[in-house]
């Protein structure tokens, strides 16, 4: 049984309901990661949220905010490698993992915080970018959710046209010269809130949110993630295109990518939804990366969606659509 601890959890730099808290957990292969609680009250279900690459969980606050207004509660976690969690290597602004698949222990262990603190059932799934590979490989490995959905779902991984010559290649070598670790090209090893402008950001054409995610990475730096590690991108390629050859899961879905993404791979979110019988793809027009970190009137579109597929109403569609 997973070991279950309380952690930190930074109320105040959060727009979270009332009662979060957060716990430390135990993998099966001694990391330790953190779990965020939202509670609500006569909930009808728990949202189990995976987080992005370089996320945590004060980040999904608002996130929680909005579904507990719609009777959800909700779940968080800092991955290994990022937030709170355990750094697994010397330079902690490099997120690392050594194999892709180390983050199903970390769902494991996530799970196993959930039943403990009896979170209601029915659960279901949302999945950003990095979130929606782990994601959709837990669901295909039989995790316990009524419904799945994804933002940015990073199911394929974009490459600028200096990095795509040698992208595969590149990791490969570096593994092989014991070089893995090291900062993927074209990346940075601090934060890209920190370091970039609002102005033509990839993420979001919100400007407080974006303040805001500047804002809690100002006060807690110690959440703060920089690029991946070449032994990362290798193993992020690697699970990108294992997942591609692989059928959708028997479960209702709703894919949200912005008009304008920029980090993920679009043509690979097509495909897989064009082969979900029970999925629909939003396309949102005008918006970024992380439209959960979009214009109000953006999320609250979304929210509405989210609460129409917990409810059972959508996933009865004869095969994909964008809409």
């Amino acid at each position: 049984m997973t070991k279950i601890e309380p952690a930190p959890y930074f109320e105040g730099i959060t727009e979270g309901p009332a009662g979060g808290a957060a716990w430390w957990a135990s993998t099966s292969d001694g990391v330790r990661i953190r779990i965020g609680i939202w509670p609500c009250d006569d909930a009808k279900g728990t949202v189990l949220l995976f987080p992005g690459r370089t996320e945590y969980i004060e980040k999904y606050g608002s996130t929680a905010a909005d579904l507990a207004a719609r009777g959800y509660a909700a779940v968080a976690i800092d991955w290994r490698g990022q937030g709170l969690a355990d750094r697994l290597i010397e330079d902690p602004r490099i997120g690392h993992v050594a194999a892709f698949s180390d983050y199903q222990k970390d769902v494991a262990a996530a799970l196993d915080v959930v039943r403990a603190q009896d979170m209601p059932e029915p659960w279901h799934l949302l999945g950003h970018s990095m979130g929606g590979a782990i994601g959709l490989r837990a669901v295909l490995q039989g995790m316990p959710v009524k419904t799945c959905a994804f933002t940015g779902p990073m199911w394929g991984i974009y490459m600028s046209t200096l990095v795509k010559p040698f992208g595969w290649a590149l990791p490969r070598v570096a593994d092989a010269l014991g070089m893995g670790t090291r900062l993927s090209p074209s990346t940075k090893l601090e934060s890209y809130v920190l370091t970039n402008p609002f102005d033509d950001n990839m993420l979001t054409t919100d400007p407080d949110m974006f303040r805001m995610m500047q804002d809690q990475l100002q006060a807690q730096p110690e959440l703060a993630l920089g690029g991946p590690s070449l032994t990362w991108l290798r193993e992020g390629l690697a699970e990108c295109r294992a997942l591609s050859r692989l059928a959708s899961p028997d479960l209702p879905c709703v894919t949200f990518i912005g008009e304008n993404e920029q980090i993920i791979n679009t043509p690979s979110v097509h495909d897989r939804m064009r082969r979900w019988p029970r999925g629909v793809l939003n396309v949102i027009p005008g918006a970024e990366h992380e439209v959960l970190m979009e214009k109000p009137e953006i999320r609250t579109r979304i929210y509405d969606q989210l609460e129409t597929l917990f409810s059972g109403q959508i996933g009865n569609e004869p095969r994909a659509k964008s809409a």
